[in-house]
């Protein structure tokens, strides 16, 4: 799946899904039905970026990998 251009992401690479405290990497979105699910978390509302944009400040943040597009989730 291509990033989003448009609100909320305008085209950031990292997406967290505040209600689960997820980070997503769209660069890799793994887009099959039992997938990453991007825009059903924005349609929710619950779609953050990061400033920078990096899955360190991600993690600084308190979200945890999403196991489908980056893996080693530490739940």
């Amino acid at each position: 799946m291509a990033r989003r251009l448009g609100p909320p992401l305008y085209g950031k690479r990292y997406c967290g899904n505040i209600k689960k405290m997820e980070v997503h990497d769209l660069d890799k979105e793994d887009t099959s039905e039992s997938g990453c699910q991007i825009d059903e978390i924005i349609a929710a509302g619950h779609a953050i970026t990061f400033d920078p944009d990096t899955l360190e400040q991600a993690h600084r943040e308190g979200y945890d990998n999403c196991a489908k597009c980056i893996g080693e989730s530490r739940r």
